[in-house]
């Protein structure tokens, strides 16, 4: 067994997951994911580590059990409900390494730094600056990083930081919950880079890569929005099953300036290629949904859709990872990105 499984024989979850005072947590990672990441983490006893997305506060408890009395965990969370929770629930165990902050974790939290250690179970809209300024040399960041500039595109990245220089070592599958500056009530609505929404007569929402490109109206995404909600030529998709984590970190990796992320119905997503004047995704089910049958965006679709086939239906994992730095305005720091 690994540190974290031993660990994780002595943090009883459900006591955080569904606190008799507080309830069930209503958004919360899988315990089996929280494993796989605090292991690429590689905690010591010892260590200074910051996590991002303090939740129920049981990947807190982990992390305090790992690094131990000599340890010290600093858990920030926009939320300060559930702030205050993981903070009495910790207390109630007798945990004094550990302590929750209600606060932005994108900014990191320099009061505490340097970290040996940090792990996100949010997403940030790209590598911040600020976590890499704040980890020790030879330090260790894990965290979900968006591979396109729309939303639910990510791998978890493990980055190593040398000489204030962040590295790519691996990238897993995975991904989390976008972070925000202020805590979500919908959970059902991407945080970042929604470019038009419906709410009648039923949900749904679009994500276009080439926003900067659209009018102040967002009348380009709004008309590719309407084109595959109003009498939208279907049809099923005639390979297997789709694989949907290869398939969005193909369709990523294409670097394509029309790439469209959009929610059409409940619990569906759909990845393809929209313009001004067309459009044309692949849902989760294996629908394809186009403007109509000749489509441009729908011939795109489809020859997509052949490359990621010819290529083996390859895994995230299986990408060579890069780190290009963007400087702009309020947002400093790295974007992943992924070739094979």
């Amino acid at each position: 067994m690994t540190a974290v499984a031993d660990t994780a024989e002595t943090v009883p979850e459900r006591h955080y997951t569904h606190h008799e005072g507080r309830g069930a947590t209503p958004h919360r990672s899988n315990p089996a994911v929280i494993h796989r990441e605090l292991t690429t983490l590689d905690v010591h006893e010892g260590m200074n580590v910051a996590e991002f997305g303090t939740g129920s506060g049981y990947s807190g408890a982990l992390l305090a059990s790992l690094v131990g009395p000599t340890g010290t965990v600093t858990s920030l969370d926009i939320d300060a409900y559930l702030v205050r929770w993981a903070n009495l629930i910790h207390d109630e165990r007798g945990l004094d390494n550990v302590r929750c902050h209600v606060a932005d974790g994108t900014a990191g939290f320099p009061a505490r730094a340097p970290y040996d250690r940090m792990v996100a179970w949010c997403t940030p809209p790209l590598l911040p600056k600020t976590w890499v300024d704040q980890v020790t040399d030879g330090g260790l960041i894990v965290a979900p990083l968006p591979i396109a500039a729309v939303p639910n595109m990510t791998v978890v990245a493990k980055v190593r930081v040398s000489g204030g220089q962040p590295t790519v070592e691996a990238v897993f599958t995975g991904g989390y919950i976008e972070a925000t500056g202020s805590p979500k009530d919908n959970l059902d609505l991407p945080g970042r880079w929604v470019d038009w929404e419906m709410r009648v007569p039923a949900p749904s929402w679009i994500s276009i890569a080439w926003r900067e490109r659209d009018d102040r109206l967002h009348t380009g995404a709004r008309t590719a929005l309407g084109r595959l909600l109003k009498d939208a030529h279907t049809e099923p998709y005639d390979g297997a099953e789709v694989n949907w984590p290869s398939w969005r970190t193909f369709a990523a990796a294409q670097a394509d300036p029309q790439l469209t992320m959009a929610g059409l119905s409940p619990d569906l997503w759909a990845i393809g290629h929209t313009t001004a004047t067309t459009a044309a995704v692949l849902q989760q089910d294996g629908t394809i949904l186009a403007d109509r049958p000749d489509s441009p965006s729908l011939a795109i679709l489809r020859d997509w859709l052949t490359a990621w086939e010819d290529a083996g239906r390859p895994a995230p994992e299986t990408y060579t990872p890069a780190l290009v730095r963007c400087d702009e305005a309020g947002n400093t720091g790295w974007n992943l990105r992924l070739t094979r």
